[in-house]
């Protein structure tokens, strides 16, 4: 014989089961959010409100004054490193010339941009000869980017970036300093920070984002 369910076990169970419906259906939405949002968000840092990066002045290494404005119209990638660099520096030059070469046609788009944090010894000269050898297949040249000891310590500071100069055994020296990548869009706004072991492809795809906003 079957008894009738008392009254506070049928609520009970109806409490439980739109619980249930409500958690499906949030989790369902948070899905479908991520998978619309997987194309548009940055894979770094998103530092837009930081207002970084703006009002510096440079010269890149065909001797034209560059300042944090002249780029606009192309979204672009800041580096700070050093010629001289035996390891961090070229191995993420190398990674920025694959990530813009995946943009196929928009990469002529995007402009790189190396601030020497060496400028006793990364000349013009220098700087061109040593980005030649990155961005040889690529629509839009790199620029060297560097000017007097005040002007590079101005910049850094626009960036929150660090550099200071190492001794070295030899009576030489090194420069440690930041290496992440700064990300700006096509007003010349700052966007993204990221760190320069993301690989590639996470570059490739924060270079899209900006690259498809008006």
């Amino acid at each position: 014989m079957t008894h009738p369910q008392k009254p506070y076990l049928l609520a009970l169970t109806t409490r439980e089961q739109t619980r249930s419906w409500a958690w499906l259906a949030v989790l369902v939405c948070a899905l479908l959010l991520a998978g619309c949002s997987d194309s548009s968000t940055f894979k770094g840092s998103d530092i837009s409100d930081g207002k970084i990066g703006q009002g510096w002045s440079l010269v890149d290494h065909t001797g034209t004054s560059r300042a944090s404005d002249s780029f606009k119209g192309k979204v672009g990638l800041v580096f700070f490193g050093f010629t001289q660099c035996p390891d961090i520096c070229p191995a993420s030059l190398a990674e920025v010339s694959l990530a813009v070469s995946e943009l196929g046609d928009s990469a002529q788009d995007v402009q790189v941009l190396m601030i020497s944090v060496d400028p006793e010894r990364d000349t013009p000269e220098v700087l061109e000869a040593y980005l030649g050898a990155f961005d040889a297949d690529l629509p839009t040249p790199f620029l060297g980017l560097t000017g007097s000891a005040e002007q590079i310590r101005q910049a850094a500071s626009a960036f929150r970036a660090y550099y200071a100069k190492s001794p070295a055994p030899d009576g030489s020296y090194t420069m440690d300093h930041s290496t992440s990548f700064y990300l700006f869009d096509k007003s010349g706004r700052v966007r993204v920070l990221l760190n320069n072991q993301a690989g590639p492809d996470a570059l490739t795809h924060d270079l899209r984002v900006l690259l498809k906003e008006p």
